[in-house]
């Protein structure tokens, strides 16, 4: 019997993405403050991943981009439904959620990176008529994200809380 805590963990890290198709597996990614997670599910085919990235345009480093593509929201975004495609998820049929966009250290809002994260997620999803079924973004707190690839829940823990099912 698979049971929480005996499923596969597949941790996504800061700047980076992952696609699982395989039901006894959950993806996870850890303390999201100003850095946003993506998460995409497709529940006909059971697959869906999560993209944790840092910052909103790729343009502000061209030679990081190329290197990891993951770290920005306009490199990242799309590659993260392409690699869901391979596995015959459909954009149509995605449950998106969005989770992120704090301001942790930057509590005066100088940078505005959580906030920038946020509306350039936004500008690429409505360009591609995606619609976002879920997010909790902003504030300053951290957040932990996980999705169980079995059931396509999607679990949420907030600095000083419990996780909760969205």
């Amino acid at each position: 019997m698979v049971t929480r805590f005996n499923r596969l963990k597949i941790i996504v890290g800061v700047s980076d993405m992952r696609v699982s198709n395989d039901p006894h597996s959950d993806i996870i990614t850890y303390s999201l403050g100003s850095c946003i997670g993506l998460v995409v599910f497709d529940p006909a085919v059971k697959t869906g991943g999560i993209l944790h990235y840092m910052l909103p345009e790729s343009t502000l480093d061209r030679t990081k981009a190329e290197r990891n593509p993951f770290m920005f929201a306009d490199s990242g975004i799309p590659l993260l439904f392409k690699e869901t495609y391979k596995y015959n998820a459909v954009k149509r049929r995605m449950r998106v959620l969005v989770f992120g966009g704090s301001q942790i250290l930057d509590q005066k809002g100088f940078f505005n990176i959580g906030k920038r994260n946020y509306m350039a997620l936004k500008k690429i999803l409505f360009k591609n008529n995606v619609l976002i079924n879920h997010e909790e973004v902003g504030g300053n707190v951290n957040r932990t994200v996980r999705l169980e690839i079995g059931t396509g829940d999607v679990f949420v823990k907030t600095s000083g809380s419990s996780e909760v099912k969205i």
